[in-house]
């Protein structure tokens, strides 16, 4: 919904920084003197001194933090001002916001953003940059960012953080990463820390943070255990069993599944997870979920997700497709296990318009399906074979993989032709 000229927000978020009140514009000092509830953190509601805020009821976010927004939509019919740190639109409360409300309901007042601070005291073009939070989030997440020569300002949860982090870093052979913690930036206690990861981990709890921070680091440009958020990362990057999609084969299906920003994955008979996990790499706004009947298989999957760095993959234990039922509809679907008539049915019809659908066969009975389903449907039926150079006797020869038979197909934004034109054939 657009806000129009005629709109009267309700809700006011106003960024403040450290210095306090004295950051906030005249506009924000106004909207803050007439409202009726305001609600922050407590550290940010002692920055506010009775006479700023002289008609607001005081409230702390409540618990759990799930119920804040229910608690919000009660109090419409008043004016709300919401504090909150820097720029509550970068990773922070004013986002999320707008996903319980209209944006009419909204009035958004920035500070300075934590990356704009941090940027200005370490000198990083923030487009050169890699911006993350740990705050609310799984520190898994920061995996695929560890890049040779990377440059990432991440937010801190707490005063732990930054020890945490450099653990993480030396576990992985980044132990000279450059790290730059900054705290209370813009307040009488600002203070910058320059160390390494190593002499970080080293140093244990004898260099203590404060809460508020933020931690710089720069990889060093020759590390290397790092892994490329392209698809196609090597097969011994996963925990399996040998049943999986090999290296080449997946990066064939990942290209044809087209991942973008946003999209949502179904991934069917997922294994060790190595489809989704690619797909979930792609970009940090991805989603997936992975079906898989063995729980020894959803074990490596679960692992592999976390190791590689995207601990948001959802598995579920079932076979397609009733495992399927009442699932997100996705934007692609992969279906590298499990094949059959049943779950081609079921997928061609919850895939969205212009979605897309990969399936791969290696039996005999498996391929004549998909024979079928392209006779029918178009698309691309495509056979891959793969040959790598082995030794034999003192000489090399090549020896083969089985081959895959892929299906590609992309359902019409009409769509007309899809509905249950599979379960006659």
């Amino acid at each position: 919904m657009k806000k129009t000229a005629q709109s009267t927000p309700w809700i006011s978020v106003i960024g403040i920084e450290e210095e306090g009140m004295s950051c906030l514009s005249a506009l924000g000092l106004s909207i803050l003197k007439e409202c009726d509830i305001l609600l922050a953190g407590q550290r940010h509601l002692d920055m506010v001194p009775l006479d700023y805020a002289p008609k607001a009821t005081r409230m702390t976010w409540p618990s759990p933090f799930s119920s804040t927004f229910e608690s919000i939509a009660a109090m419409r019919g008043k004016q709300v001002v919401i504090l909150a740190t820097g720029d509550p639109m970068f990773c922070g409360i004013g986002g999320t916001l707008t996903r319980f409300f209209n944006w009419s309901d909204l009035r958004i007042l920035p500070a300075k953003s934590a990356y704009s601070l941090a940027a200005s005291r370490i000198g990083w073009p923030l487009d050169k940059c890699s911006l993350l939070t740990i705050h609310g989030r799984d520190p898994a997440g920061l995996i695929p960012h560890f890049q040779p020569g990377a440059h990432l300002i991440i937010l801190s949860k707490n005063g732990s953080s930054p020890s945490l982090l450099a653990t993480k870093l030396c576990e992985i052979g980044a132990q000279q990463s450059e790290l730059t913690i900054l705290e209370h930036m813009g307040g009488e206690k600002e203070k910058i820390i320059e160390t390494s990861a190593l002499a970080l981990k080293d140093a244990g709890d004898a260099l203590p943070f404060a809460d508020l921070n933020v931690i710089a680091v720069k990889i060093p440009s020759d590390f290397a255990n790092w892994h490329s958020t392209c698809p196609g990362l090597p097969d011994d990057a996963f925990e399996h069993d040998g049943k999986m999609t090999k290296q080449d084969i997946r990066a064939s299906a990942l290209a044809k599944l087209a991942p973008r920003p946003g999209a949502h994955l179904w991934d069917i008979g997922a294994g060790c997870g190595s489809i989704a996990i690619e797909w979930l790499r792609s970009h940090p706004s991805t989603s997936a979920i992975g079906l898989e009947p063995l729980e020894k298989r959803r074990a490596f999957a679960s692992h592999n997700a976390k190791a590689l760095g995207v601990p948001r993959l959802k598995l579920i234990d079932g076979i397609a497709p009733d495992g399927l039922m009442g699932q997100e509809s996705p934007d692609a679907i992969f279906i590298g296990g499990g094949l059959s008539q049943e779950t081609l049915t079921f997928s061609l019809k919850a895939l969205k318009p212009g979605g897309r659908l990969v399936a791969h066969a290696v039996t005999l009975g498996s391929e004549a399906l998909l024979l079928n389903i392209y006779t029918q449907y178009g698309g691309e039926l495509t056979r891959l074979s793969i040959a790598k150079a082995k030794p034999v006797g003192p000489l090399f020869g090549w020896k083969a993989s089985m081959p895959v038979t892929q299906w590609v197909y992309v359902k019409g934004h009409d769509a007309k032709d899809q509905e249950g034109s599979l379960s006659k054939s």
